[in-house]
């Protein structure tokens, strides 16, 4: 990604795939979410790896192609929105931690406080991991809200040595969804990738009623270093025609920081009339292949809690 330029990610003219949805949740999980990918040239067997979430934790799945994936593995419970990153040999692995399902299923009825934080565990095979160990923990009144703390989406930025870990936080309450999407982006800082964070003092995005794709919360975001800049790739929840919907965004900024809105990268509905993605689509995770991008991300059918069901698909760009 870093030999790529901003300009080459703005030409990019993303196109979902047939083959979606390439994952569909499975026994009585609703959802199969966030998903997060390790291309053959980056992983330590050359075989795509996809880590993601269902209900019950996050799972990992290899593939030979990126498309049709083998029976996936549990890495871990109490786990959600994973980010995977190899570096120098090793395998790190972010997420959120929360409570126990109990306390999570509490927090729907509004009944038990939502808490959540990032931990990490590393790995050298993908197989065997070491203890959780958290990473950002509650510091800031902004990730606070009435109904719990929530530090979500980790997505790791590293630039000569030094660390940055962007996360979502917050929690607003989605009226037809029956349940809450974050409020704010920010980001934390360190010299050593698993421990010492310290988050900025004030959120990095927080919802712009004026914008027509933030006018709710501001979903998670992903940033990308390049050769000449950076961009992020967000899904910022917006109300439209009185329903909740989610679209996947482009950014570009110039230290990573300061970000402006680009153009749409996906939005609800491109699939036809196949409805897997009919009104949301939610956290993604880009990744260079060969000469084309792809990016893979999660869509909801609908915002119904019980009916709707969430799969992982991807689109694809030649560049």
């Amino acid at each position: 990604m870093k030999s790529l330029t901003v300009n080459q990610i703005i030409n990019a003219e993303f196109e979902t795939s047939q083959s979606n949805p390439i994952l569909r949740p499975w026994d009585i999980s609703f959802v199969v979410a966030d998903p997060s990918l390790l291309t053959p040239d980056n992983s330590h067997d050359g075989r795509w790896h996809m880590f993601f979430h269902t209900t019950f934790g996050i799972y990992r799945a290899e593939s030979e192609d990126g498309i049709r994936f083998e029976k996936p593995k549990k890495i871990t419970g109490r786990a959600m929105r994973p980010n995977i990153n190899r570096i120098d040999g090793k395998y790190y692995l972010f997420y959120e931690r929360t409570r126990p399902l109990f306390f999570n299923a509490l927090n729907v009825v509004n009944i038990a406080k939502w808490k959540s934080e990032i931990y990490v565990i590393e790995s050298s095979d993908l197989i065997n991991w070491t203890d959780p160990k958290p990473v950002i923990t509650n510091t800031r009144e902004y990730e606070k809200s009435e109904r719990g703390t929530e530090i979500s989406n980790p997505f790791l930025v590293r630039e000569n040595g030094f660390n940055r870990l962007y996360y979502s936080c917050g929690m607003t309450f989605i009226k037809d969804c029956g349940f809450c999407e974050p409020t704010h982006i920010s980001y934390a800082e360190s010299g050593k990738i698993n421990s010492g964070y310290i988050s900025a003092k004030k959120p990095l995005i927080s919802p712009d009623k004026n914008n027509p794709y933030l006018n709710l919360c501001s979903g998670c975001l992903k940033v990308y270093k390049l050769s000449d800049g950076y961009i992020g790739i967000q899904n910022g929840i917006y109300e439209k025609d009185g329903k909740s919907h989610s679209a996947i965004i482009l950014l570009t900024s110039t230290d990573g920081l300061d970000f402006e809105f680009c153009k749409i990268l996906v939005e609800p509905g491109m699939q036809g009339s196949n409805d897997w993605m009919n009104q949301f689509v939610y956290a993604s995770h880009l990744v260079k292949h060969g000469n084309s991008l792809r990016l893979y991300f999660n869509a909801r059918d609908t915002s119904d809690m019980l009916r709707g069901r969430e799969c992982i698909g991807f689109a694809q760009a030649k560049l």
